[in-house]
């Protein structure tokens, strides 16, 4: 009988953090991705600057660049301002582990430019985001992607794991 306790008690624990997790990723994928994907789409540099800590450290692995956020969103409110070419961009994960207040994130994106037209063209990259709490928002702390030298494609990104697939983290 003690066994069987002790085994329920565990069972009880391990459903509890797993549901903790779960609230964690659910509140992320809300604060941060549905408004990052948000931002691309509509390009709103005010919406996609509100995501990131003002403290934000932007690495660009391919440009070999470290920006602070006013260089980095700078650069979004120039470009969106002038190019209006359709685009979409999503997420895929290798890799997500939170806490109340801290977040490390790795995964495969997909941007996808002139949607629906035919020059349509997609491009990847492998990301790594650190995330943090910031009056009850979560914020980007550190971004980093890279096409790692252009070996980032289709299959990486589907090799990946879908948003909301919060059973494999």
């Amino acid at each position: 009988m003690k066994v069987l306790k002790s085994l329920l008690l565990i069972i009880c624990v391990t459903c509890q953090l797993q549901a903790q997790d779960n609230d964690c990723l659910n509140a992320i994928n809300n604060d941060i991705w549905a408004n990052f994907t948000k931002a691309f789409e509509t390009f709103d540099h005010e919406l996609f600057a509100s995501l990131h800590s003002k403290d934000l450290v932007r690495v660009g692995g391919n440009s070999k660049l470290l920006r602070n956020k006013t260089d980095y969103i700078s650069g979004y409110e120039s470009r969106w301002s002038t190019n209006k070419t359709p685009q979409t961009i999503s997420f895929r994960f290798l890799e997500r582990i939170c806490n109340d207040t801290k977040a490390s994130e790795r995964g495969i994106y997909k941007l996808t430019v002139n949607k629906g037209l035919q020059n349509e063209q997609s491009y990847y990259g492998k990301f790594h985001v650190i995330i943090i709490k910031e009056n009850n928002q979560w914020k980007f702390l550190v971004d980093y992607d890279s096409n790692e030298n252009n070996t980032i494609d289709e299959k990486s990104y589907k090799n990946a794991f879908s948003i909301d697939d919060f059973e494999k983290y």
